[in-house]
């Protein structure tokens, strides 16, 4: 996304796009393994997990080779982010720096989310850093790297992301919420209940839609940019589960559909894009 709207405004290089997302896949290596490893450690996978198979409490790999798998992983994220910010900047200066303790940040974040005494995921914050460094930080990060400017208006599109993300998250505690409860993982659908968490991902939802839309309306340069509306049964589909679901398991598809509906939704907007500019 954050690629796509730098292109709207003329200023898209192919070597930001393709690194932007070989560090974004590594940061999310990171974080699927961190979060394999906190959970085991903590004793939160267990038998009663309802999710996939996690690797450390099946007992496939061992807690120890886990933890070296999160430290290789966050080595190829730094080096991936480095050269990302290496073709970014021409020089070693303010804003690389700056970039490059977000970068760091990001890192930190993608391990601390279940691994250590103060994880985030655990104190109802998983949420909000979801969505400031998958939305806010991820897209309008990419568009400055991109544009080397920033526009404020571009943090509509970015919130939208976020809030789809978080909402991938909220499903994943939704489904695990009594496992969670049981084991102290205060996240934000513990804190809500079973049935305000529902209406909560319908709020994420609704709001990420809204603040799109306003972005196009305020913005738009033609109707190719409306193609991402296309995308919108994938979204009903899924409020609908998340809001009339009987057993937990039964979000577990609902999880994968709503990040491929993320996707297809910000692939129409840049199909849309492109189009508008051709």
């Amino acid at each position: 996304m954050g690629s796509v709207l730098a292109f709207k405004e003329n200023s898209f290089n192919l070597s930001i796009f393709l690194l932007a997302l070989l560090t974004t896949l590594c940061l999310q290596v990171l974080s699927n393994l961190a979060n394999d490893y906190g959970d085991a450690v903590k004793g939160t996978d267990n038998e009663n997990r309802l999710g996939p198979v996690r690797a450390v409490q099946s007992g496939l790999i061992s807690k120890e080779s886990m933890f070296k798998g999160v430290i290789i992983a966050s080595i190829l994220s730094l080096v991936s982010g480095v050269l990302l910010l290496l073709v970014s900047f021409s020089s070693f200066d303010l804003q690389f720096i700056l970039f490059l303790v977000l970068g760091i940040l990001s890192i930190i974040a993608a391990i601390k989310y279940t691994v250590g005494k103060n994880a985030f995921g655990y104190m109802s914050l998983g949420d909000v850093f979801v969505f400031l460094f998958f939305g806010w930080l991820g897209v309008a990060g990419v568009y400055y790297l991109h544009i080397q400017d920033f526009n404020w208006i571009i943090l509509l599109p970015a919130t939208s992301i976020g809030l789809f993300s978080a909402g991938v998250l909220n499903l994943n505690n939704l489904r695990d919420i009594d496992n969670d409860r049981e084991n102290n993982k205060i996240t934000i659908a513990v804190r809500l209940g079973n049935n305000r968490a529902r209406y909560y991902h319908l709020l994420l939802l609704v709001l990420a839609w809204f603040c799109h839309i306003l972005y196009v309306i305020s913005i738009g340069d033609s109707i190719w940019e409306w193609l991402f509306v296309l995308s919108i049964p994938l979204f009903i589909l899924n409020v609908r589960k998340a809001l009339t679901h009987k057993d937990p398991k039964e979000l577990i598809p609902s999880l994968k559909q709503l990040a491929l509906g993320t996707f297809i939704f910000t692939t129409l907007y840049a199909l849309g894009v492109i189009l508008s500019h051709a």
